[in-house]
């Protein structure tokens, strides 16, 4: 019954869905694939090689799958690698950073025929879907054809949580689809099982993105980037993944901070760097000669006196963190529930973020809890924050040490992921034999019980 009114309510729905991707040029390109149109140079390939088909719907969900992904081709070599994504910087991140490793492609539409006939192209062996990215058809189809459907990094925001539960019985019949349940937290596995997953499925194995490869810190690298964007004695506040309505509070906070501190550079990386111009306009209203990433040569960043680069090119990000006396992460002075808290945190950098950090709440907990991080209210209650370790570089060398160590500290849930998947993998235990199932996840969780 859910599923006839989903499927009615879609193809009502699916001239706008198509009108509005052909609105949208960075949509274009990917249309065919989203389709089930594949390019005719992959056709002859389907069939070769089991395929792990991994779906990270954008940026975020791909930068915590990359190492899982990387795991997965050491392990098991013989089998092919196909990511997909939704948006079009979650496509660039899979090429960016998986090239040689998995091939890209654009998730299917929902619609039953487009998503039987690329299960049908692909075959899959194993279905891997990340951070909660649920498609009713795709996950009835694929159990129907008797595909494994892990969900790993799995997590649950009290908006979405509160979204799900006015549609929980197609939830619970979605849910029964799905092989296991990998969660982040203990409140997202017991958010899930609240929603109708078997409690039996689920299991808590930690967040992904504490296991992202550790930058060789004191090792010698090239400071290329940083003589681009830096004088000698200029330093880098970096505001990273903001969205509208938090530059123009940074704004106001670093033409406070500079008052005490000249040397200081704000750089702000908007999270759709399509904002970049009226960013620009926002800076120049308030008097701060503006450099975009992109226009930068080697005599732009001598601009002397106050500025502000906005950084408008992809996967630079991660890396300038590494030049960053301090860090904002943005999505959190306005209600989006926060981005990735330990990019900088990585890097030994202080972590300052807003009161919206639903999307990150226990990364931002430990964050706080450890000295590494530190909530401000708004720009103004950022600036007395850091104009406060600014003045103290001990405080500042504290905090950066202790935001590194909560990642250090709670790495480990890549290898409990791959573990599960790998037993799945070998078990070859039919996937609606929920005994079968449940004995192969309880071996799993004796192990871990047994490594603590």
């Amino acid at each position: 019954m859910w599923y006839i009114l989903y499927n009615l309510a879609l193809l009502v729905a699916s001239p706008a869905i198509l009108t509005i991707l052909l609105a949208k040029k960075r949509c274009r390109g990917g249309l065919p694939q989203r389709l089930g149109w594949y390019p005719p140079e992959s056709a002859g390939r389907e069939s070769t090689q089991p395929v792990i088909w991994v779906h990270a719907v954008s940026l975020g969900e791909v930068t915590a799958a990359v190492p899982l992904v990387r795991t997965l081709r050491t392990r098991h070599p013989g089998h092919r690698l196909i990511v997909t994504t939704v948006t079009e910087t979650g496509r660039e991140a899979v090429e960016q950073r998986l090239a040689g490793i998995a091939e890209h492609r654009y998730v299917p539409l929902d619609f039953p025929w487009v998503v039987s006939s690329v299960i049908q192209r692909l075959r899959p062996a194993l279905f891997i879907c990340v951070e909660t990215e649920l498609w009713p058809n795709l996950l009835r189809i694929l159990s129907r054809r008797g595909v494994p459907i892990v969900l790993v990094n799995g997590r649950l925001s009290s908006q979405s949580y509160r979204g799900y539960r006015f549609i929980r019985p197609l939830m619970k019949q979605m849910l029964a689809a799905v092989t296991c349940c990998l969660m982040q937290s203990s409140r997202d596995a017991e958010r899930i099982t609240n929603l109708g997953a078997p409690a039996d499925r689920v299991m808590c194995t930690g967040n992904l993105k504490f296991d992202q490869p550790a930058p060789h810190i004191d090792q010698p690298d090239s400071d290329a980037l940083r003589n681009l964007l830096l004088m000698d004695k200029e330093e880098l506040f970096v505001a990273g993944s903001t969205h509208a309505g938090e530059e123009e509070q940074l704004l106001d906070c670093y033409r406070s901070l500079v008052q005490q501190f000249p040397n200081l550079v704000l750089l702000l990386a908007p999270r759709h760097i399509e904002r970049a111009a009226q960013i620009e306009t926002a800076v120049a209203a308030r008097g701060l000669a503006a450099v975009r990433r992109s226009r930068l040569t080697s005599g732009s960043a001598s601009l002397k006196g106050p500025k502000v680069l906005i950084l408008d090119t992809r996967g630079e990000l991660a890396m300038v963190y590494r030049y960053a006396v301090a860090a904002f992460v943005g999505g959190t002075f306005v209600p989006i529930g926060g981005h990735n808290l330990l990019e900088p945190a990585v890097w030994r950098k202080p972590v300052f973020f807003g009161p919206y950090t639903d999307h990150c709440t226990e990364i931002a907990d430990l964050l706080f809890q450890a000295g590494g991080g530190r909530r401000a209210t708004d720009g103004a209650d950022l600036a007395v924050h850091m104009a406060a370790v600014l003045r103290d570089r001990s405080a500042l060398e504290r905090m950066g040490q202790a935001a590194q160590q909560v990642v250090l500290d709670n790495r480990g849930a890549l290898d409990r992921t791959a573990d599960v998947i790998t037993r799945l993998l070998h078990a070859r235990v039919p996937i609606h034999d929920r005994q079968s199932v449940t004995m192969v996840l309880s071996a799993h969780k004796a192990t871990m019980n047994d490594e603590r």
